[in-house]
């Protein structure tokens, strides 16, 4: 944590900016932003134990969670079935009681055609009143959906929206509430919960789940379904996605005249995805006859056709399922990992799975949910954290860059991409005939995305040349230009020089290398270096971002590596500082497998001239402040552009799309378009407020929407001799110290409500005002808990429960997520407050995604990375995966001895044993993995295990050893410097990840947009010719 801290202080300080990584790695599952407005949040894996049925899809439990591993096999021992969805017999096969090795990106298929199952044996054949109630309280199944008529073409549209209705048409914030039916008396009512309470300000404590109307708080039973109480039954329209069919189906409605005058058409969402699924329940259209209809989706032969998995075995696995969530009530789970996460549709596929649980009540449950594992996401000390690393002690705005889209402008890898339609498996409508390009520059200026460098014009020149007197005048000013045009977003020119970035400081990761998707665009646009493996050409596809018929080479002017060792990216840098490892330094760290804060100490001081990243930074803070004594003195005025944020009354600015900059609405900032803020700034003063704690930090902190007061902490942090603090004074005052890593490590546990029980009772407290519920009985107990370095050094401590994450914690009690949203009915922080089975963004609606469905992977035909590659005889096209290593944890490691003689000194390419019969390959021969991205050499490991069809590169080669020069072949001349796994990727991005202001469809940084898949890559593999080094 104070590693990365470090860099990100400085840079905030400055007024740089932060790309975000969590997206960038794939790491990111946008499902949990759509469906629980959630960045992620799981299970600590000892709650594995308490599991009765388990799927496991993605994770290669005991190769890449090998120290959790345990827990898995334990489970059955304790009577857990366990599944294991592979394409190939990975290790954690064989851990499982049965492998289902379906088609590699079929997942999605999979999971469909189990719900289907579920739904007919457990809602219509019977109905079981654990399934029922659990769908009433906690889903969003129960809620209007508008029937929507296209010139004759009926489909499913909009939530009916409250002040649609006579009766509540005045009602605070009545586009962002939603309407249920009740059994009962059979009006209509508002439910409570709906983002529409969570920021109402004429009364509030009514942002619960509690099954009241939040009109006149009188209880209700919510129907689920109009098949026995409709006006009509209407043919609606479904797409089946993966046999490109149609179907028409009925569906029951009833008619409603809304404040408009129209008259319109509604059904129950949970009606809506009885006929979505395909499910038969005596009404007329295109429902199927049985499970074995192959030609309807989503029964157990249809997904046959995608999976190659038995239709039996569907039906089997389903039957087990829902008798297990039915006796056990939700004790069924998902693990997930990054091996589902890259596919193109991951978004799908992840909500293809989390619909098998929802409908068996098993989210939010001890031994239930939908578990997703990558990396060592959860920073649970979030609350505090952030404002020392964001540094906004000291200041009030930040610029935070969603990544993916950043690299794939600034790479330059728009130029190479064709319209999203060409492999993008959508309807054809106004919102899906972009370029990704135009649909991002779109997206920042309407305020769904934030895109830096800002504008054609310097951000502090900008506020100069205003000539204003104050900062209204200046963001006056700005939107004035902005509307005149004679001021230009920089995402409108990424080719122009002025707009290029400039400098990139790398610590903590490999991203020239080992993160860099499309890393010979990087090497190309970037750093400028030789390239000539990519065969790819312009596809010149943009309309409203600018094209340069020459694209830029070498855009940035200085790379600095903070590093360790020589990895690829230190080498491709102009200056490298060493920076100390994880034995050489104070930090803390946590992660979602365990809930203990864990500390790492300095076993030995840092070797040489090796420093820790916050003593790095810390100097480079104070060099930079000397510098500006001379070239930039004096206060200076930034203008600060933000996206419209997650988890603030922002998620309710944008019921519509509407472009301003077409002239399709008033520009009005924080609304309908980004904000603009001013940043005051003295550049001579960067180092004094880096190495303190500023007065921000004195009013409150908080995350995810939960915040608490700090004044008296902050207080004692000066007053307390357990802290230190600069005597030095600062304008007048004295300050708690963060000069010493150790120092900030006790600021971030002091202030934050996980390890300050005091400040875990207080968030409580202040979420009982929004909820109107009872909560701080969950804190009982915590006051006295009170972490510090010292402390956890001895020995490390389970962190407190706390509102800032869904979780419940407690003795004898192991972590899962939305445990705290279902015991105790505090919303999830979606449009409905309830879990999203439905989305009605009109961007998800035009791509075909507002239901759960089923979307191929795109073929080699269409996703355009063999358009130049000749494909000859002796070589073969394959889908190319890249799994986590056995061998290494990234990059990292790999490159001893020891670790290389245990993998042919290399990283191999995995292959089927037919497919490299027909290549004329042996086990160890060398061969090239081939596309027009790049070109990866390496040896041969042939092996049954492998499909055919497929070939693995595990994840993450370096440019530093055993990579040869590549062979001539037609159409390309060889002799150059063979690349890693990366060398054969190039980002493809998913438009309808870029909505914004919009309940849970609004950007947080790592939290919401699109991220950058690489797992539908093609690439042909043929054997190498020579082995030139």
């Amino acid at each position: 944590m104070i590693s990365y801290a470090a860099g990100s202080r400085f840079l905030q300080l400055f007024g740089g900016v932060n790309i975000s990584f969590y997206d960038w790695y794939c790491d990111l599952p946008p499902s949990f932003p759509e469906i629980w407005g959630e960045q992620t949040d799981c299970a600590e894996s000892a709650d594995w134990y308490n599991a009765k049925m388990i799927v496991d899809m993605g994770a290669n439990l005991n190769m890449t969670r090998t120290p959790d591993a345990h827990f898995f096999a334990e489970a059955r021992h304790n009577g857990t079935k366990t599944i294991v969805c592979a394409p190939d017999f990975s290790m954690v096969s064989k851990f499982a009681d049965q492998w289902v090795p379906l088609h590699a990106g079929s997942d999605g298929a999979f999971w469909q055609a189990i719900t289907h199952v579920l739904l007919k044996e457990f809602y219509v054949d019977q109905q079981i009143p654990y399934f029922m109630d659990y769908l009433k309280k906690y889903s969003d199944v129960p809620y209007f959906v508008k029937i929507d008529d296209n010139n004759g073409v009926l489909t499913p549209g909009r939530l009916l929206r409250a002040n649609e209705l006579e009766e509540y048409k005045g009602i605070e914030n009545g586009e962002w509430k939603f309407v249920q039916q009740d059994a009962l008396s059979g009006s209509f009512v508002v439910p409570k919960g709906s983002m529409g309470h969570r920021w109402d300000k004429q009364e509030t404590g009514k942002w619960n789940t509690k099954l009241e109307n939040s009109i006149n708080d009188e209880i209700y039973d919510p129907i689920l379904s109009l098949i026995d109480d409709s006006d009509d039954v209407l043919l609606a329209t479904f797409d089946d996605f993966g046999l490109d069919n149609k179907s028409l189906r009925g569906v029951p409605v009833k008619y409603i005249t809304t404040t408009s005058g129209e008259k319109v058409a509604i059904a129950t969402t949970y009606d809506v995805l009885m006929a979505q699924y395909g499910v038969p329940r005596g009404l007329e259209g295109d429902y199927p006859t049985s499970y074995e209809d192959k030609t309807a989706a989503y029964t157990p032969a249809w997904q046959e056709i995608f999976t190659g998995v038995d239709a039996k075995t569907i039906i089997s696995i389903a039957r087990e399922w829902g008798k297990t969530g039915a006796i056990t009530e939700g004790k069924n789970m998902v693990i997930v990992g990054a091996g589902v996460n890259q596919w193109y549709h991951q978004n799908l596929m992840y909500r293809a799975a989390t619909m098998a649980l929802i409908f068996t009540g098993s989210i939010g449950k001890n031994g239930g949910g939908m578990n997703h594992y990558v990396g060592q996401e959860k920073l649970a000390p979030i609350d505090s954290w952030v404002s020392i690393a964001m540094a906004k002690d000291w200041n009030a705005t930040a610029r935070l860059q969603q990544g993916p889209i950043w690299h794939y402008m600034n790479t330059d890898q728009y130029r190479y991409d064709t319209k999203y339609a060409d492999y993008n498996t959508v309807p054809d409508n106004k919102f899906t005939r972009g370029h990704m390009a135009d649909d991002i520059y779109k997206s920042v200026r309407m305020g769904h995305m934030p895109f830096y460098p800002q504008f054609n014009k310097n951000s502090l020149e900008l506020a100069q040349e205003s000539n204003a007197t104050d900062d209204d005048g200046i963001k006056t000013h700005v939107l004035e230009s902005l509307k005149n045009k004679s001021l230009e977003y920089a995402v409108g020119d990424v080719d122009a020089e002025e707009n290029f970035p400039r400098i990139w400081y790398i610590w903590r990761g490999n991203a020239i290398a080992g993160s860099m998707k499309g890393q010979e665009y990087a090497m190309r646009h970037y750093l400028g270096t030789n390239t000539d493996n990519i065969t790819a050409k312009d596809q010149a596809a943009t309309e409203e971002v600018k094209w340069h018929d020459i694209a830029p080479v070498g855009k940035m002017d200085l790379v600095v590596d903070l590093n360790f060792r020589m990895d690829s990216s230190a080498l491709y840098s102009d200056i490298v500082l060493p920076s100390a490892s994880w034995y050489e330094k104070a930090d803390i760290n946590s992660t979602d497998m365990h809930s203990f804060i864990h500390p790492l100490s300095a076993a030995v001081p840092p070797v040489w001239e090796a420093k820790t990243d916050w003593e790095i930074f810390s100097n480079i803070a104070k060099s930079t402040s000397e510098v500006a004594k001379i070239h930039l003195p004096g206060t200076q005025k930034d203008v600060v552009i933000a996206p419209l944020s997650h988890d603030s009354a922002d998620e309710i600015t944008q019921p519509s799309i509407k472009d301003w900059y077409k002239g399709e609405c008033e520009a009005i900032p924080g609304k309908t378009m980004h904000k603009i803020a001013v940043q005051e700034r003295d550049y001579t003063e960067i180092y004094d407020k880096y190495i303190r704690l500023g007065p921000n930090m004195a009013k409150a902190a908080g995350a995810h929407g939960n915040s608490y007061e700090t004044e008296d902490m902050y207080a004692q942090m000066i007053e307390s001799n357990h802290f230190i603090t600069e005597l030095d004074e600062y304008k007048g005052k004295v300050y708690p110290s963060l000069k010493k890593d150790t120092s900030a490590i006790d600021a971030v546990l002091h202030l934050s409500s996980v390890t300050n029980g005091v400040l875990s009772n207080r968030a409580y407290a202040n979420a009982e005002k929004k909820t109107g519920l009872y909560l701080r009985e969950i804190a009982k107990g915590q006051e006295s808990v009170h972490m510090n370095y010292k402390d956890l050094v001895k020995t490390i401590h389970r962190y407190n429960t706390s509102p800032v994450w869904s979780g419940i914690i407690d003795t004898d009690r192991a972590y899962s997520a939305y445990t705290y949203n279902i015991e105790k009915m505090v919303p999830w922080r979606t449009l409905t407050g309830r879990q999203h089975t439905y989305l009605d963004h009109e961007l998800y609606i035009a791509h075909g995604e507002h239901m759960p469905t089923y979307k191929p992977s795109p073929s080699k035909e269409v996703y355009g990375d063999l358009r130049e590659t000749v494909i000859t005889g002796d070589a073969k096209v394959l889908s190319c995966l890249t799994p986590h290593g056995k061998w290494h944890i990234h990059s990292t490691y790999m490159d001893n001895i020891r670790m290389l003689t245990l993998s042919r000194g290399q990283e191999p390419c995995w292959i089927n044993e037919e497919d490299a019969t027909d290549l004329g390959i042996k086990d160890n021969d060398w061969v090239e993995v081939i596309n027009d991205n790049g070109v990866y050499a390496t040896r041969a490991c042939v092996s049954t295990r492998i499909p055919k069809g497929v070939t693995i590169v595990y994840h993450t080669v370096e440019r530093t050893i055993n990579l040869p020069l590549t062979d001539k072949r037609p159409g390309f001349e060889g002799g150059t410097r063979s690349g890693g796994n990366n060398e054969i990727t190039r980002v493809r991005l998913k438009p309808n990840l870029l909505a914004g202001g919009y309940g849970q469809f609004t950007y947080h940084f790592n939290y919401w947009g699109p991220v950058a898949v690489n797992r539908d890559a093609h690439v042909i593999v043929r054997k190498k010719d020579n082995v030139v080094f």
